[in-house]
């Protein structure tokens, strides 16, 4: 019994998997490289990765079949549950895994290439290139894994798509199956060619094993969302533009500022590292201008979110062993920004203070009548050691304890009552 369950354990191969849901874009490019190194790293049999993407850019998709076709274990790209799609970008890097997999429900295609701007005129040429280098690009990866070519081919150029069942018949993907179990069931013996050579794949009593994204991973894909990426642009133009209009409102152009550097990030104008660099700069400049320029705090308090997000995006190869460890970020930047309120608060507590110096400082301060005061005539009081000219609404006798009431000029106005 003991060496039967033995041979049982030593029988199951493991399967690492991630999910991937929402488009493509740098961020999930990194996880699906990470991801997909440490399978390989682990000694997993295979990789899974379980599919639900509208598209995405096209850099990204590069990336990311490079790093599929280098491979040395087998890469099960799976639409599911029911009711996702591989669709544009999604539709190719299904086209270049080892297996191709959908459930029931699914969808793939509409490849077709669209500007970030949404419209794409037929007789534009730049537009027209782009097709045909995608499509190419489709058929290479299609005639690569022995899958319908033409089809690949029309899902750029045409916008073609399927459902599971029709992309099943026209020979896109390999297997329909309606969970992941009986995904490994329909794959199990199934022998595919990777960067390593032949592999036969061994499924059916595979242990799955999940490799959960990063957190910067994970918010920076939160980040590339295109909704987040047009409100953060439209966001950071009309906070700037308010700010310029009303000079001295600082909220609308810290929070402005911030969020047009997150939309320029999120359309992908600009790389993760130097958005965190011009993050970490301009949470310098917040901060800075917070100890000289009165705003209530509104400075600091953006200085430390766009420290906190550049600090994320600065370093964010998480598996590289040059990663930003969340666990020292995030009590150094606590400690961080508890100094800084800290100073904010001294600042305002002294700014809030009763002046001790000056006239100002004068205020409420006692004095002692030298020479009687009446209302129609300026007495004289001994004050810090001076004799000052005193008046007062109502007759004050010399050697009474008087108080300063205001001050005009050289002349004290004092009274009987202090408050």
């Amino acid at each position: 019994m003991f060496f039967a369950a033995v041979e049982a354990d030593a029988s199951e191969k493991r399967v690492s998997s991630i999910e991937l849901k929402g488009s493509v874009n740098p961020a999930s490019a990194q996880y699906f490289s990470r991801a997909l190194d440490k399978a390989q790293a682990d000694g997993s049999h295979a990789f899974l990765v379980e599919l639900d993407t509208p598209g995405g850019l096209v850099s990204s998709l590069r990336e990311m079949v490079q790093d599929l076709m280098a491979s040395k274990i087998p890469v099960i790209v799976y639409v599911s549950p029911s009711g996702s799609q591989a669709a544009s970008a999604g539709a190719l890097l299904m086209l270049s895994a080892h297996v191709a997999a959908m459930s029931p429900g699914t969808e793939t295609g509409a490849a077709h290439p669209v500007g970030m701007g949404g419209g794409d005129k037929e007789s534009d040429v730049m537009s027209k290139k782009a097709a045909s280098d995608l499509a190419a690009f489709a058929r290479s990866l299609a005639e690569e894994r022995g899958r319908n070519s033409r089809w690949a081919e029309e899902a750029v150029q045409e916008s073609r798509a399927s459902s599971a069942q029709e992309a099943l018949a026209a020979g896109v993907i390999d297997v329909v199956a309606a969970d992941r179990q009986a995904l490994f069931r329909a794959i199990d013996g199934k022998r595919v060619k990777t960067a390593g050579g032949e592999v036969t794949i061994e499924t059916a009593r595979a242990v799955v094993e999940r490799i959960e994204p990063a957190f910067q991973e994970k918010a920076l894909m939160m980040l590339a969302d295109p909704n987040l990426a047009y409100i953060f642009f439209l966001a950071g133009l009309a906070g700037i533009y308010f700010e310029l209009s009303n000079p001295g409102a600082v909220f609308p152009g810290v929070a402005g500022a911030i969020s047009l550097i997150l939309g320029l990030y999120a359309m992908q104008m600009l790389p993760v590292n130097i958005t965190g660099i011009i993050l970490i700069v301009l949470a310098a400049i917040f901060i800075g201008l917070e100890l000289f320029v009165t705003s209530g705090g509104l400075f600091a308090i953006a200085g430390l979110i766009a420290l906190f997000a550049g600090s994320l995006m600065l370093f964010s190869t998480p598996g590289t062993g040059i990663e930003l460890s969340f666990l020292v970020f995030l009590p150094v930047f606590l400690v961080f920004a508890s100094a800084v309120g800290g100073i904010l608060w001294v600042v305002a507590r002294s700014a809030a203070r009763r002046q001790v110096s000056g006239t100002e400082g004068m205020i409420g301060e006692s004095a002692t009548v030298f020479r009687d005061i009446s209302p129609d005539l300026a007495g004289k009081v001994f004050l810090h050691g001076e004799l000052w000219d005193a008046v007062s609404d109502s007759h004050i006798p010399s050697g009474t304890h008087v108080f300063v009431k205001e001050v005009k000029g050289l002349q004290v106005h004092v009274t009987t009552k202090q408050g």
